[in-house]
């Protein structure tokens, strides 16, 4: 048994963070969902998604805050302090943006979903999937390997992401002349690919966990 095993065996079970983690990556996923069922939905139907999507970016934003109350309050925490920091507000920011696309499309009132956003949503959506899937394996430590490889498809995802992302753009420059809706598709499609660039955030600091605890 290793110095590390022996300080994590002697250390109290986490019984705060870890639960606060994982209401807010199962959140996370609920979101991303929401946000894929959003742009394949009639034009009719979507209000409801993005009502949905508005509450769950807020239920996060207060999970965020209750972690950093707790880190105010616990003297033991099952990682560094500034790493838990990291992780709950990398998590929060994937929610700004997801919701701030959700957001862009009504309030620019976009009726045409392009098949761009649609594929964005859906990499996001497998992105947040394996941050929950992470989390889970953060919580156990036993398998430090299948934690990074886990980050390594989240990796993937957002070079996938930017790869759909310099393309749909590129179309939008070609093929649109309407200055308002090169504004709209711009705004709406940069927010999903943030989302995507503050999923690899989420992995990196994973990462960084796995390795100080392997």
């Amino acid at each position: 048994m290793t110095l590390n095993n022996i300080f994590q065996f002697l250390v109290p079970k986490d019984k705060k963070f870890f639960p606060l983690f994982e209401q807010a990556s199962a959140n996370l996923v609920v979101l991303a969902e929401t946000l894929h069922e959003a742009v394949n939905a009639p034009i009719a139907e979507r209000e409801e998604y993005y009502k949905k999507i508005e509450e769950l970016e807020a239920y996060i934003e207060e999970i965020t805050h209750q972690t950093n109350l707790e880190l105010s309050r616990n003297f033991i925490t099952p990682f560094d302090r500034e790493d838990i920091h990291a992780l709950v507000k990398s998590i929060d920011n994937v929610a700004d943006n997801m919701h701030g696309a959700a957001s862009r499309m009504r309030l620019y009132q976009v009726e045409k979903i392009t098949k761009s956003i649609r594929k964005l949503t859906e990499i996001n959506l497998e992105a947040c999937q394996l941050i929950s899937v992470g989390i889970k394996e953060l919580k156990v430590m036993k398998d430090p390997k299948a934690i990074k490889e886990t980050c390594k498809k989240i990796n993937k995802l957002e070079s996938k992401a930017d790869s759909v992302f310099d393309k749909a753009v590129a179309d939008i420059f070609e093929n649109e002349t309407d200055a308002k809706n090169i504004i709209k598709y711009k705004e709406v499609l940069s927010s999903l690919e943030e989302a995507s660039d503050k999923c690899k955030s989420v992995s990196n600091v994973m990462e960084q966990i796995a390795v100080k605890h392997s």
